[in-house]
């Protein structure tokens, strides 16, 4: 067995901050969007990814896949935005089994009309406070970590590939 590679004290300090960072801006853009655009952050998270998709859908499968939300959570969600008239979904006609999510045209405009208030938030939260030049450096590191969550996701039992 492995001895346990404990954390020093500059990457513990990484560690925390960076949990706390990201607890805190998620709660801080969370808020401003249901504040100003009643749409909640991962509800938002799923319009962004249908309106960046190609026709504006995707198999729901694919929208858990790319979205921080679980597959149940992803069918709740988007049965949520169903019912406020954001997105439909409609049947795969490959297969039977699957569905898609698609984007409305009132869900898109609503999307268009918080983005820039969001936009503002991400810029006031986080980049504002990040030196210019460290971005291309952290843009790297979560990459890095990012790209190596989606491969060992990948590899976990159960793991669907469409």
């Amino acid at each position: 067995m492995n001895a346990t590679r404990w954390l020093d004290t500059d990457e513990n300090e990484l560690w925390r901050a960076y949990l706390d960072a990201t607890r805190l801006l998620f709660r801080d853009l969370d808020r401003q969007l249901t504040t100003d655009a009643g749409i909640a952050f991962a509800d938002y998270e799923i319009l962004v990814l249908l309106a960046e998709a190609p026709d504006r859908r995707l198999r729901m499968s694919a929208l858990a896949d790319a979205s921080s939300t679980s597959r149940s959570g992803i069918t709740r969600a988007v049965t949520r935005l169903e019912h406020s008239g954001r997105v439909r979904r409609a049947d795969c006609e490959s297969d039977r089994r699957g569905a898609w999510a698609e984007l409305t045209d009132t869900g898109a405009a609503e999307l268009a009309a918080a983005s820039p208030g969001h936009v503002a938030a991400v810029r006031e939260t986080l980049l504002d406070r990040i030196d210019p030049a460290d971005i291309p450096a952290l843009t790297r590191a979560f990459r890095a970590v990012r790209d190596h969550a989606k491969v060992t996701s990948d590899q976990q039992p159960g793991a669907r590939h469409e």
